[in-house]
């Protein structure tokens, strides 16, 4: 398990920005991260006093950049930033994030990879609740 201080080591995202609390676990293709302040009125992402469940991709984003970080640095290599690229086949089964009174559990799978680019799936839950999934592509910069 990872703390939110060594997220923050590995992320460019900092402060408030950082969505993630904790990493449960990890492996070659999976990530499984945990979120615990979506109820926070001074959240950066709320907008009309709530947080809309469309930012599930935003903490999927965050735990994909975070697999990718902690790939790296297993391997002994820098982290290469990427940017979210396109995103595909979003379901949601929440309106709204802030008004879930347990953690939120989000996954991210690798399903393909390459020097170019990634790949994930992901899910997220709150309990037993699925509040969203779908997939995204992540673009990696080109190599000189």
């Amino acid at each position: 398990m990872l703390t939110r201080a060594r997220i923050l080591e590995l992320l460019p995202h900092q402060g408030a920005m950082c969505l993630l609390d904790e990493v449960e676990s990890w492996s070659t293709d999976d990530i499984r991260c945990v979120a615990t302040r979506h109820r926070d009125p001074t959240h950066p992402l709320r907008r009309g006093g709530m947080l809309a469940a469309v930012h599930l991709i935003e903490y999927a984003g965050q735990c994909a950049a975070l697999h990718g970080a902690l790939a790296a640095s297993a391997d002994g290599r820098p982290p290469i930033p990427g940017l979210l690229a396109a995103v595909r086949d979003v379901e949601l089964f929440a309106r709204r994030l802030d008004d879930i009174d347990a953690p939120i559990g989000i996954r991210a799978s690798r399903l393909l990879g390459g020097p170019g680019g990634f790949m994930y799936g992901f899910e997220a839950t709150a309990s037993d609740r699925l509040l969203g999934r779908g997939r995204f592509s992540v673009i990696l910069p080109k190599r000189s």
